[in-house]
């Protein structure tokens, strides 16, 4: 079984038992927002972890190893359609610079591991519409010289 079929079947599941992220990260232990990474093929599993997701969403042992194999974390360079995951190319287009302007005048010339990472998306209640606040928190490594 492969990454892509793999969450096929955990997407399925996962909307069969009516579960959110939320609600199965509380249940497994672990963030909702690397589980759904994990669960969607971006991420590695360590067993234990693997196993109470498939027992959680009644899958087999074929998920269990699906989810512990290292992916190879690629994706289409084309400009996506969806519009949720296009606003994000559009922030970072945008913005890109600025932040990367702001965080070497802080930190000093080097980049945010996206490797020692963690995500967070929240939901914050605002009377004019409801906001999306999304955290990343990555480690600073700066450029050697030799």
């Amino acid at each position: 079984m492969n990454k892509e079929q793999m969450s096929d079947l955990i997407v399925s599941a996962k909307t069969q038992k009516s579960m959110t992220w939320n609600q199965m990260g509380e249940a497994v232990g672990v963030s909702p927002t690397w589980l759904a990474s994990a669960c969607l093929g971006m991420s590695s599993v360590k067993e234990p972890v693997a196993q109470k997701i498939a027992d959680l969403l009644d899958l087999g042992a074929d998920v269990v190893q699906a989810l512990m194999v290292y992916p190879t974390k690629e994706w289409d360079k084309a400009i996506p359609n969806d519009p949720l995951i296009y606003r994000l190319y559009e922030v970072v287009g945008v913005y890109g610079e600025t932040l990367k302007s702001v965080i070497q005048e802080q930190f000093g010339d080097g980049i945010m591991s996206a490797i020692d990472f963690s995500m967070d998306v929240e939901k914050e209640e605002d009377p004019k519409g409801d906001r999306v606040v999304i955290t990343m928190n990555g480690k600073f490594l700066p450029y050697k010289s030799w």
